[in-house]
């Protein structure tokens, strides 16, 4: 409930004077931050706890100093016990030991600014909004506006602020939705950490927003474990990073690893392509056992009793006690670099044995000096050889068998150092290593997209989250890779979380009903099962025309986007793009890419393959039927391209619609 005017005028100067001290505080805090960092360098000179000291002081001030410059707080908790808190992206306070002026709304205390509601509210008398101008960097004048609404009186009301936040135009990355998170997504956002959760999400329903601000949750909640280990963001390319990029920044957390799964194994660079057969058999998840029996397949059995000398005596291991040893540690199963160390320190043990029998306890650096004797190393090499995984995958590339066929190298390198892999390989490089040896993983991954990865991949995933949680998010109805999911419980157990919650969003916020229902219309064609989205939002537009030139239509459509607020997204089959910026820079209208979010064009070309994730004001949908025939799973990338439009959709069709879609 919005206050009368005179009252409301009243409260605004409050507010503003409230946010001034504020700024001041802030300014407060860098300045105070900078100075502990000279004070700290000065009176620790040496020793690692100086060191570590000195990381957590500039690494502090670095982050606030870096604080992206925008409005302090966007609501206030007015509590029936008469305290009263307000709310924002970071703690605020004057001074460390006094109260603050803001509270971070990660902290326990501000979830009931996202959950309580007039049905309970969970001791809150007042939740008070703050509305903000559009792409305000802070400026106390830029409070524009400001909503009560009373919770003890058993009434809620639909936020005005909330959906112009949601609806006002998207320029530029993707933001922040630290000031509207809606209770069903801060339950998601407030997961525990050893806990991993799949959000099975439809358009518009904000589920990278969840991830994302599940992460900033974590490294508030967790900052020590988390950093410990690490956090990592995993996207579908570096297209979408770049839009997600600033989210966390805003948020306070500026030291967290951006990636995409092709980066994470990149042990070569990419200078090959495989054909559709050939990567559809690399990235089954078959390979694993496929790859397993390869490199195990190098270990043998001995073949000869072990004999090492020392001076004149010669220590023996009968071969039989050396096939027992090899035996054991292969039934053990470790990673294949610690097997072989297994097998070296078990035989220097079996000789040790006999030594002390002979002439008393042993030194470690006898142990030591034995494990390094020739004899007892050629052993090792001989019965569990030193391996490379480029030397394994080359020589399965080499000869495959019959199986396998399809990945038989047309023309073998001369060696797998001359080797061009494939990206595909890179996947099957990484199994591998983490066959022969197991490194360290991260805390936790947010891993979004996840419908699109292939088995392989999600294994190359779970290896890098053995001892951590993640949050999975995807749509399996957006599946568009050869080998996308059909199934999350599935998709899960390769990921190594078999055990994970599903929550579904199915509330969309961004989307408008008329153009989520249009993409609805398509979803029993996709074969997955998801629940069917819904909207919010009953404003935005929808057009469907039957054009006689696409490129003369969609400069048309564009010029009119352009006459209204927003940016604008034309959208088309790849071929298509090329002569529609072509059209389009023939009448005077400039062009950006979706790779360059800096740019000032507010209308961006851009293919359908690389729309996922994005979103604009105004999309421009060039010719459908192209974009659904031009490959396997075009219908699939079609529902995509329906979903990018948060105001207003047009689509344009010179070939006859889909028939998926006409129903």
């Amino acid at each position: 409930m919005t206050a009368p005017d005179d009252d409301l005028t009243r409260e605004l100067t409050r507010e503003r004077a409230n946010h001034d001290t504020c700024r001041a505080a802030m300014t407060g805090m860098v300045g105070a931050a900078a100075t502990r960092v000279v004070i700290g360098e000065n009176a620790f000179a040496s020793g690692a706890d100086a060191e570590v000291l000195g990381y957590q002081l500039r690494s502090w001030a670095k982050e606030l100093a870096e604080e992206p410059a925008g409005p302090l707080f966007f609501g206030r908790l007015d509590h029936l016990d008469g305290q009263s808190h307000h709310i924002g992206r970071r703690r605020i306070t004057e001074h460390p030991s006094a109260p603050p002026l803001v509270i971070d709304w990660r902290a326990p205390v501000s979830r009931t600014f996202y959950q309580a509601s007039a049905r309970d509210p969970q001791g809150v008398a007042v939740r008070r909004r703050f509305g903000w101008a559009p792409f305000s960097r802070g400026d106390s004048t830029d409070l524009t506006s400001l909503e009560d609404e009373h919770l003890t009186e058993g009434r809620s009301t639909a936020s005005a602020i909330v959906a112009g936040e949601i609806e006002r135009p998207r320029v530029g990355p993707m933001r922040d939705i630290a000031a509207t998170i809606q209770p069903e997504q801060d339950d998601l956002v407030r997961s525990e950490l050893a806990q991993s959760v799949c959000v099975q999400g439809a358009p518009g329903t904000g589920k990278t927003a969840v991830g994302l601000h599940r992460a900033a949750y974590l490294l508030y909640t967790h900052p020590q474990r988390i950093r410990r280990s690490g956090l990592l963001i995993l996207g579908p390319n570096r297209t979408f990073l770049s839009y997600i990029s600033q989210v966390l920044p805003s948020l306070g957390e500026a030291d967290i690893r951006q990636s995409t799964i092709d980066d994470e194994i990149a042990r070569h660079e990419v200078r090959a392509v495989d054909d559709e057969a050939a990567a559809a058999v690399k990235h089954d998840v078959r390979m694993a056992e496929v790859l397993r029996r390869a490199l195990y397949g190098r270990v043998s059995a001995p073949t000869e009793e072990l004999v090492v000398p020392e001076g004149s005596f010669r220590w023996r291991v009968t071969l039989g006690k050396l096939e027992r040893i090899v035996e054991e540690v292969r039934a053990e199963a470790p990673p294949y670099a610690i097997g072989r160390e297994r097998v070296r320190t078990r035989a220097v043990r079996a000789i040790q044995l006999q030594a002390e029998r002979r002439s008393g306890p042993k030194s470690n650096t006898w142990v030591q000096k034995t494990g390094r004797a020739a004899p007892l190393s050629a052993f090792v090499d001989a019965v569990w050889p030193k391996v490379r995984p480029e030397e394994i995958l080359a020589a399965l590339l080499t000869d495959p068998g019959e199986e396998l066929e399809a990945i038989r190298w047309a023309k073998p390198p001369r060696s797998y150092r001359s080797a061009k892999w494939t990206a595909a390989d890179l996947v099957l490089l990484d199994e591998l290593a983490g066959l022969i040896e197991r490194r360290g993983g991260y805390s936790h991954i947010v891993v979004d997209e996840a419908q699109d990865l292939s088995p392989m991949q999600c294994r190359a995933i779970a290896r890098r989250a053995d001892f951590g949680s993640l949050t999975v998010l995807g749509d399996l109805a957006q599946g568009t890779t050869p080998w996308a999911a059909r199934s999350w419980r599935e998709q899960l157990a390769h990921l190594g979380k078999e055990q994970a919650s599903v929550v579904p969003l199915t509330t969309g916020f961004r989307v408008p009903a008329a153009i989520v229902a249009l993409a609805n219309g398509l979803v029993p064609a996709l074969g997955v099962d998801v629940p069917l989205g819904r909207s919010l939002r009953g404003d935005g537009e929808l057009t469907i025309r039957r054009v006689e030139d696409l490129a003369t239509a969609t400069v048309a459509a564009v010029r009119d986007a352009l006459d209204r607020e927003g940016s604008v997204g034309v959208i088309a089959d790849e071929p298509d793009t090329h002569r529609l910026r072509a059209a389009l820079a023939d009448a005077g209208i400039a062009t950006g890419t979706a790779d360059d979010l800096a740019a000032e064009a507010r209308v961006t070309v851009l293919p359908a393959t690389v729309a996922k994730g994005l979103e604009y004001d105004h999309v421009v949908l060039a010719e459908p039927a192209a974009i659904a025939g031009a490959e396997a799973r075009g219908l699939h990338r079609l529902y995509v391209v329906l979903t990018r439009a948060v105001s207003r959709l047009d689509v344009l069709h010179s070939r006859p619609l889909p028939a998926e879609l006409g129903r």
